[in-house]
């Protein structure tokens, strides 16, 4: 079988974690948006009508029929409806015993509800009536959560991506003719029909013709492979030239990507679930209040003054409300995340985000990340009295009527240059020898090796040294007489020298892995001053490389753009995706640049840094206002004459949350363009 685009002889001879209780992606985003904006309504007429906050504004409760209950009643709606998340996560931290962020608004809130009915049933000082704080403290919570929630959610699975590989049907050899099935239904021992294009529905064996296949998306060859009768082909790889007969040999689970697939999930579900800095302080917090509050009470009750006990480690728990803490990490992440977007960089996993500034090892995928993933004519020799030009315009015009990847480089070639390209005719190909035309009376063949034993000439002098760096090699031939030699390779992308060269100043290790021949790759890692490189790698090699390299104690990010590379960006402590990659690598990934820009991988150590330090700053704010307020609170100066009064404590509880969200603010000032990142570092 043949197509106008046969060209054998082309090819080179050689979760976000659990925050508590709660899942936090998804079905979650919306459910934290819609109790935000109820509980925001509700908290209203809770604050405008709570005695202790008229008192501590000097304003008098409006006079309405029941107004001493809105506060109470209402109150008691959003600790049961707005609450009912911290609760839960509150439940689920006891159990774990890992007290955490849940815990410590769950206390707070808890205390401030029973607390504001023994006093709005007269059963308690006047002082401890906490309706306005309990409903700012859930707002603000349900806000800080949505936020969160909305910067974690994901929207496309890794999976699913990997499943639309697979064509929607495959054409199975039934007798003489041939009927559609799905590839679920395919058995082993069927035969299929995989047109030109097509995708192979199953792994399989040649029993019928040859093409040149796509393997990228599995194995990451940047060049599609010759495959013959007997040739081994597997599902979702792409015959891109030629139609196929393929007796299946594996269905389903047993496939190549079904392995591709297993690896990505079992990576995912490996990956650590590293405590947040947040929580951690929480936790820190919560023994913090807890223990103050219960020597605040024994102190005072030894001092003789029980009803002030009561008093004083109440609001000593009740001021440990962690408002600023809360949105210390979710609003950083917000800006951070809004601001990277405009800077070409999306951040789907706040860990990886978090994680990007400690890598010590970056991998790079070599096709399609640190070269440009198709075929660019990178050399031409000419032979006699030819010259450069006359070759690639000649060889441009034999080309013109085909579209394989090789025979549109040397197009595009030929454009780049300006170069009048003469008219040919009488085009045809052959998967043996290469494509052949008339240009002005003569005839024109492009091919490789096969082409010059069927004219029986001798391939040029450069040709042993373009193929010792894995190149492509042409000839171009001229009534039987060859004129010249055309080297073709996937062109090295001039950023990727920058970015090599500023992660080597940052003291990172720059690795390369790809699935191409080792003369390939280390003419590649050659030219651009990598460390190490790994050729020849298979999509399962690529993830045990990645944890090979994390045994050794390295801190290690991959970034990729293909299918086979899903694995490893999910086994990768940091997964970045190419964006003009496919779903899965951008699934896999927790973080995706926009743009096949090397240098953008500086662009997120850069933001990384920055919003680690955010997040240290606002939470030393948020949790310092604690360190300094309990302790005022329990009456740690009493002797002095001065015990912190609950209004000044508001202020001070306000004021930490404005400074935490001023500072969350300074973010997006941050140049994250991949010229600024690297000369930020380079100098």
């Amino acid at each position: 079988m043949t197509h106008d685009r046969d060209h054998e002889s082309h090819a080179a001879p050689d979760s976000h974690t659990a925050h508590g209780g709660h899942a936090g992606l998804g079905d979650h985003v919306a459910q934290f948006r819609k109790l935000f904006w109820v509980n925001l309504i509700i908290a209203i007429p809770v604050v405008v009508f709570s005695t202790m906050f008229a008192i501590l504004l000097g304003y008098q409760v409006p006079d309405v029929p029941g107004a001493r209950w809105i506060a109470p009643l209402l109150g008691t709606m959003m600790y049961i409806v707005g609450g009912r998340p911290f609760l839960t996560g509150a439940l689920s931290e006891i159990r774990s015993r890992k007290p955490g962020m849940m815990l410590l608004i769950g206390l707070a809130i808890t205390v401030a509800f029973i607390a504001s009915w023994g006093a709005s049933l007269g059963l308690l000082h006047h002082e401890l009536e906490f309706w306005w704080e309990l409903a700012l403290l859930i707002v603000i919570m349900l806000l800080g959560h949505w936020v969160e929630m909305r910067s974690l959610a994901q929207t496309t699975s890794a999976l699913d991506s990997l499943a639309a590989l697979l064509p929607d049907e495959a054409e199975k050899v039934d007798g003489d003719s041939t009927v559609m099935v799905a590839p679920a239904d395919l058995r082993v021992g069927d035969v299929v029909v995989v047109r030109p294009g097509g995708s192979v529905p199953a792994d399989g064996r040649i029993v019928d013709g040859r093409a040149d296949i796509d393997e990228s998306m599995v194995t990451g060859e940047s060049r599609p492979v010759a495959r013959a009768v007997g040739d081994a082909v597997t599902a979702g790889t792409v015959a891109t030239d030629s139609g196929l007969r393929v007796e299946v040999t594996a269905t389903g689970d047993d496939t190549a990507l079904a392995g591709i697939q297993r690896l990505v999930s079992d990576a995912q579900n490996s990956s650590s679930r590293a405590q947040r800095l947040a929580d951690r302080a929480a936790g820190w917090l919560f023994w913090f209040a807890l223990i103050t509050a219960a020597a605040t009470a024994l102190a005072w009750s030894i001092a003789g003054s029980p009803d002030a006990s009561v008093v004083r480690a109440i609001t000593v728990l009740v001021i440990a409300c962690p408002h600023a803490l809360g949105l210390a990490i979710p609003l950083v992440v917000s800006i951070a995340t809004e601001r990277a977007a405009r800077g070409g960089v999306l951040i789907k996993d706040r860990l990886a985000l978090e994680g990007m500034r400690t890598v010590d090892a970056v991998l790079f995928d070599k096709t399609g990340t640190l070269t440009k993933g198709e075929p660019t004519v990178t050399a031409i020799q000419t032979v006699a009295d030819a010259d450069e030009d006359t070759v690639l315009a000649l060889a441009a015009a034999a080309e013109s009527d085909s579209e394989h990847p090789l025979a549109r480089a040397i197009v595009r070639a030929a454009e780049e240059r300006s170069l009048t390209v003469p008219q040919a005719s009488g085009f045809s190909s052959s998967p043996a020898v290469g494509v052949s035309a008339t240009v002005a009376g003569r005839q024109i063949q492009v091919g490789g090796p096969r082409l010059l034993e069927q004219v029986g000439a001798q391939e040029i002098g450069a040709a042993a040294a373009w193929r010792d760096d894995g190149a492509i090699i042409l000839h171009l031939v001229r009534d039987d007489e060859v004129l010249g030699g055309l080297r073709l390779a996937d062109e090295i992308r001039p950023e990727s020298r920058d970015a090599v060269d500023a992660l080597h100043m940052l003291g990172v290790e720059v690795v390369m892995i790809t699935g191409d021949a080792h003369s390939v790759a280390r003419a590649v890692g050659d030219e651009l001053g990598i460390d190490r490189v790994f050729a020849g790698v298979r999509p399962e090699d690529k993830a045990a490389t990645v944890a090979a390299l994390q045994q050794e104690g390295k801190k290690a990010a991959m970034v990729g753009d293909g299918v086979n590379d899903a694995p490893a960006l999910a086994q990768a402590d940091v997964g970045i995706a190419i964006g003009a990659g496919t779903d899965v690598a951008m699934a896999s990934a927790g973080v995706i640049l926009a743009s096949s820009d090397p240098r953008s991988v500086l662009s997120v150590i850069q933001l990384s840094q920055a919003t680690y330090r955010k997040m240290k700053q606002n939470l030393w704010w948020g949790a310092g206002y604690n360190l300094v307020s309990v302790p005022l609170a329990a009456g740690v100066l009493a002797p002095l004459g001065f015990v912190l009064p609950m209004s000044v404590g508001a202020i001070l509880m306000s004021l930490s949350t404005v400074v935490v969200a001023l500072n969350a603010q300074l973010l997006r000032r941050l140049d994250l363009s991949p010229e600024a990142s690297t000369r930020a570092v380079l100098g």
